[in-house]
């Protein structure tokens, strides 16, 4: 993308911003931001975790959160969904119990980054850390296969909400829509727009 995703701006408020907000309309009592060293977050009003060992992808995030979440179910929440909205996932709350988790599958594909995991994964991510299996999907598949997470078969009307920013190109198609009298800008991070 050329610039931290976190920062892209949709419709004037950052990636970061927007999944942070979503996650607290949701209900979550305890927000985290899985970080990186040397970038601003104090505006957000959460706590920001360092990955033990950088560059071991998404699921070193999930392991720190897992180790210090208080409560018993963690939602792990992408930045670069930019359409997930709260009521969304307050349906995978729903499914979940005071064991299990939830993990969405959409197109019959596991959508990891945006799912519920009780805290006793955390032995399963670290698990997939020490032998370098480091694929989200992976470590979703292993949980459920331990059953510490059920399958959300995610229905068409909500597939959009998997449309995930990985380029530019992808923003306008990702971006959350507003009413069509209204064009659509986005800026990435202070290095232009996109119209």
């Amino acid at each position: 993308m050329g610039c931290d995703k976190a920062s892209v701006e949709v419709h004037g408020e950052s990636l970061l911003s927007r999944a942070v907000a979503t996650a607290r309309r949701a209900g979550a009592s305890e927000v985290f931001i899985s970080g990186r060293r040397g970038a601003a977050y104090s505006d957000l009003d959460c706590r920001v975790l360092f990955d033990l060992k950088p560059g071991r992808g998404p699921l070193s995030g999930i392991e720190r959160a897992l180790d210090v979440a208080r409560f018993p179910m963690l939602l792990v929440l992408a930045v670069d969904l930019p359409r997930m909205t709260a009521t969304f996932l307050r349906k995978l709350i729903s499914r979940c119990d005071e064991h299990a988790g939830v993990v969405p599958k959409c197109r019959n594909e596991l959508e990891p980054l945006a799912a519920f995991y009780p805290k006793h994964c955390l032995a399963l991510v670290v698990s997939a850390l020490a032998t370098k299996r480091l694929a989200a999907r992976e470590f979703a598949e292993a949980c459920l296969g331990a059953g510490a997470v059920s399958v959300f078969h995610v229905s068409p009307p909500d597939h959009s909400r998997f449309t995930n920013c990985n380029a530019p190109e992808d923003l306008p198609r990702a971006a959350p829509r507003r009413s069509r009298r209204r064009g659509l800008a986005i800026r990435l991070g202070g290095h232009g727009k996109i119209d």
